[in-house]
């Protein structure tokens, strides 16, 4: 437990100091975490054998993460903020495409070294990892986007923690009782309304610096949705643990697990709350 709170301030300050500092560092370090998250994926969901280390379908996955985050950050070093927008998203699914293109020619040409079920599982990995997590260093470039990157932590950890002392206090109804027994419906509703309070306070922040700024409506709707969205990330990651009969993704983090095990629930949610953003602070506005 000692190693689980330290392991967690840790991670904590960093995440606060990298997101103030932005730019190649906070770039960085994601880029790392995402090549490690795709790897305990990959492991997770056998696209390697037990007797390998890893494969070709593998390391396509992670060259291409590396050329996706080099660009990246190349496209965001511009001065041109909007066009970074719609030219992040347009690289993604253009890396998206060129992992499955690449693996779908390594599994016809090495047939029938490969299961169809490795190059599903590399592809959803990439989809799940790298990419994903890249919507936390995006949605800096947002509309008062370091706030938006605050979002990303309230609607995940704070949520799991409102979510956790709820819980605890007055939680009767099971959530999902075979998945996580100790998760219940009062909970849930606690780690909502926690993280979407945050996202209010967020706001108003947003106003006092930034006078006839007032993204209130957008940053409640936000806090709402992505909270939600958070816990359907911590379950799907639990799920697929207990589809494949394991208790952590890795060991990298002490008292944690893997860098899956600490960042389920954030892999969901900046997805979620990044295309929210951009709908409804650019798009909508």
């Amino acid at each position: 437990m000692k190693q689980r709170v330290i392991s967690g301030v840790i991670i904590f300050i960093l995440a606060v100091a990298l997101g103030l500092i932005g730019g190649i560092p906070l770039a960085a370090v994601l880029a790392v975490c995402s090549m490690i998250g795709f790897y305990e994926m990959t492991r997770v969901l056998q696209v390697h054998g037990k007797e390998e280390r890893f494969n070709v379908l593998e390391v396509t996955g992670e060259v291409w993460a590396a050329l996706y985050w080099g660009l990246l950050v190349y496209l965001s070093m511009k001065d041109n903020t909007d066009r970074f927008v719609s030219e992040a998203n347009s690289l993604a699914l253009l890396c998206i495409f060129g992992v499955f293109f690449v693996n779908m020619g390594i599994y016809v040409f090495t047939f029938p070294k490969y299961e169809a079920s490795q190059v599903i599982g590399s592809v959803f990995a990439f989809l799940y990892i790298p990419i994903m997590i890249s919507c936390i260093y995006r949605s800096i470039f947002l509309p008062a986007g370091r706030f938006v990157y605050a979002l990303i932590f309230f609607c995940s950890w704070i949520c799991d923690t409102c979510a956790w002392a709820v819980g605890r206090l007055c939680g009767r109804h099971k959530m999902a009782p075979v998945l996580s027994p100790k998760k219940t419906v009062e909970g849930a509703i606690g780690g909502i309304a926690g993280s979407t309070a945050l996202c209010a306070g967020a706001a108003a922040v947003v106003r006092m610096l930034y006078p006839g700024t007032d993204f209130m409506a957008e940053f409640i709707i936000i806090g709402i949705a992505g909270s939600i969205i958070s816990m359907t990330g911590d379950l799907a990651a639990s799920a697929i643990k207990r589809n494949h009969n394991i208790k952590d993704y890795g060991k990298i983090i002490p008292g944690h697990g893997g860098i899956m095990d600490r960042f389920d629930s954030i892999i969901f949610t900046a997805p979620a709350i990044y295309y929210l953003g951009v709908l409804l602070l650019t798009i909508l506005r």
